[in-house]
């Protein structure tokens, strides 16, 4: 049986819409092995589907199909740790483990690039898949089904503090509320900071995040579906956040903190959010995770 290893990611990252992505250090483990009989199983309580709508067998059968194998049936055991609709790439995580999971199981046919192709068409767009195989930051452009990336180390200045709140918002939803066309200007505004955020996150010129964050394309249309985000928005930059986005689609919102503010940080949030009422948000602070999805033989 393998072992994969699959990282949650933060798409966006304010201006970056559909393009940029970062891989962070909590993890989503998957064991699989080939079966003549589809046995799906969850080592945590979170529910998931126990047939071939499961998303993992189902990127690991598209797997088998594209190289060119009947897939006879799957034994998954999941490990959830990544919050499922909360903007952390669980779907993505869930692709990619499927689909890396599969190619071991055949001997390795396809190549990274081959498996982020792969992933990304599943998907729909690259800026979850990619950082969740890749590792780092990822700038990801997708050009006749290829996926053109580049992944770039996280300063080790910088922390990142998710709030992440007690309710689900799907993808479908927050993409529903976004307009068909934007203006010149609004093009520019959110491109200017889109680079701005992808050479300060690698060089570590923290002063520079807050502008970097600033976005015209998809966080205002966004911000009357997730309760508390002005709230949260507010006091996140009240205690020091360098740069404060809504990850992916929503609901979680995620500040950019100093590695050293970090602790000092989210527990003055967690107090905070507690004198303000909001309850049942959850607060983790993370690192950037440099590898990606790994795999392990067990």
């Amino acid at each position: 049986m393998i072992r994969i290893q699959v990282p949650a990611t933060s798409a966006n990252l304010g201006s970056g819409f559909d393009s940029l992505g970062i891989a962070l250090n909590l993890y989503n483990q998957v064991w699989m092995e080939e079966s003549d009989t589809i046995s799906i199983t969850s080592k945590d309580d979170v529910p998931i589907p126990k047939d071939e709508t499961n998303l993992i067998y189902w990127a690991a059968k598209s797997l088998y199909e594209r190289c060119g194998h009947k897939l006879p049936g799957l034994k998954i055991i999941q490990l959830n740790n990544i919050p499922m609709a909360r903007g952390l790439g669980s779907s993505s995580a869930c692709i990619v483990a499927g689909i890396l999971g599969a190619n071991r199981m055949l001997g390795s046919p396809l190549s990274q690039k081959e498996l982020t192709d792969l992933a990304a068409e599943i998907e729909g767009h690259p800026d979850n898949t990619t950082p969740a195989i890749e590792g780092g930051l990822v700038a990801s452009a997708m050009e006749a089904g290829r996926v053109y990336s580049v992944s770039v180390p996280v300063s080790e200045k910088i922390r990142f503090v998710l709030f992440i709140p007690p309710f689900e918002l799907k993808t479908e939803k927050a993409r529903s509320v976004l307009p068909q066309q934007y203006s010149r200007d609004d093009a520019v505004y959110n491109l200017s900071r889109s680079a701005l955020m992808t050479a300060s996150l690698f060089s570590g010129k923290l002063e520079n995040l807050r502008v970097a964050v600033q976005d015209k394309i998809h966080q205002p249309y966004r911000s009357g579906l997730i309760e508390h985000l002005d709230d949260v928005f507010r006091m996140s930059y009240e205690l020091g956040s360098l740069g404060t986005y809504v990850s992916g689609a929503g609901p979680t919102i995620i500040s950019m903190v100093s590695s050293n503010e970090a602790e000092r940080f989210s527990a003055l949030a967690k107090s905070r959010l507690k004198e303000k009422g909001i309850n049942g948000w959850k607060i983790e602070t993370l690192t950037a995770d440099p590898n990606g999805a790994q795999i392990f033989t067990e």
